[in-house]
């Protein structure tokens, strides 16, 4: 098999075939629609935090790192009395998503480096890239089907030229999409780092959809498409190496995103109706009613006293007198885990675990 090349010496040329164009032009359509859907919900974090959670779960998922929601949920609001392991590295691979998404919104580049700090965050090592060679992906029989490159300083120079390929347009003239495909492609062949390279690829995909523009907010997560098509994922990402099929794997990628922007925008509207159905409903019921309250309600799909006393700045008996009147009125169901309580946004669950009609 030839040496890994630097993607720009594909020609953008090829790329512009027929097939490739029109899917190319109904997924640009559904990621716009998609950005401007994001940008109707009021508080954008609610978004990052639950959307960010789900790509989270699926994401860790394709790494045979499985837990349930509800496994996710009790971690995140009661961790010292839930000990899960997979939820605690799920959750760090959202708080991995997030720290990238600062690094593209406050600078406007993917670099290597923030790469290196996404990984960090997953794996919590300071390994950084791969300085040992015996790295080699395996298929589920154990054969061996790729051996990404061994040599450490080609390691460095193939992402110092991957660096330049996502931060300098003038690069490779072809439409962003496209160049998320070939970007996420290289990324996962030079599989710099000794773990979490599937990970922070697909962190990877959102943060440039960000960086381009395409995106405001890193809402699109490709990994439940992945989830679902796994074999064909990996059967295409090898074809291109074996066989330079970069078109195929092309269009897999921009199917992926016009499918899961589809999914997305019916999941921001189903989370906007029942945002503002809380907000008219509480609002309409109680005097305890406050903005600040549904944001929080929204943020966490499992809340708990702690949470609204921060958020509200309200003492503890106030905060839980809240939520224990917003569980008699079937917004919220109050559970127990240990000494502790926590509350479940009922709409909210459901939407997450596709249960809302």
């Amino acid at each position: 098999m030839n040496a890994l090349r630097s993607l720009d010496s594909l020609d953008p040329a090829r790329f512009d075939n027929l097939a490739i164009l029109k899917r190319l032009a109904s997924s640009s359509r559904k990621l716009a629609e998609l950005k401007g859907i994001a940008a109707s919900i009021p508080n954008q974090s609610i978004l990052i935090n639950t959307l960010g959670l789900q790509e989270a779960k699926d994401s860790s998922e394709i790494e045979n790192i499985v837990t349930t929601h509800d496994e996710l949920f009790k971690d995140e609001v009661l961790p010292e009395a839930f000990a899960n392991p997979a939820a605690k590295e799920v959750l760090r691979y959202r708080q991995a998503l997030r720290l990238g998404y600062e690094q593209v919104r406050d600078t406007g580049l993917i670099t290597a480096n923030h790469l290196v700090e996404i990984q960090a965050e997953l794996e919590r090592n300071n390994a950084g890239f791969r300085k040992l060679p015996g790295t080699a992906l395996k298929s589920s029989r154990g054969e061996t089907v790729y051996t990404p490159p061994q040599d450490p300083t080609v390691i460095v120079e193939l992402m110092r030229g991957l660096e330049h390929f996502i931060n300098d347009e003038t690069l490779f003239p072809a439409d962003p999409l496209i160049k998320m495909a070939l970007i996420h492609h290289q990324f996962e062949s030079i599989h710099p780092f000794y773990d979490g390279n599937g990970r922070t690829g697909r962190i990877l995909n959102v943060l440039y959809l960000v960086k381009e523009g395409l995106l405001d907010v890193p809402v699109l997560y490709l990994s439940s498409h992945i989830v679902r098509t796994k074999s064909d994922y990996y059967r295409l990402l090898q074809s291109v190496r074996d066989q330079d099929t970069w078109e195929e794997w092309v269009l897999y990628m921009l199917e992926a995103v016009e499918q899961t922007a589809a999914q997305t925008i019916t999941t921001i509207h189903a989370i906007k109706t029942a945002f503002f159905d809380y907000k008219h409903r509480i609002r309409a019921g109680f005097k305890f009613y406050s903005q600040d309250l549904i944001n929080n309600l929204f943020n966490h799909p499992y809340t708990k006293i702690e949470f609204i006393q921060q958020d509200l700045e309200v003492s503890r008996l106030t905060a839980a007198k809240y939520l224990d009147e917003l569980a008699a009125a079937g917004f919220v169901q109050k559970h127990k885990l240990g000494r502790s309580n926590y509350y479940i946004n009922v709409a909210l669950n459901d939407i997450l675990l596709g249960r809302s009609k």
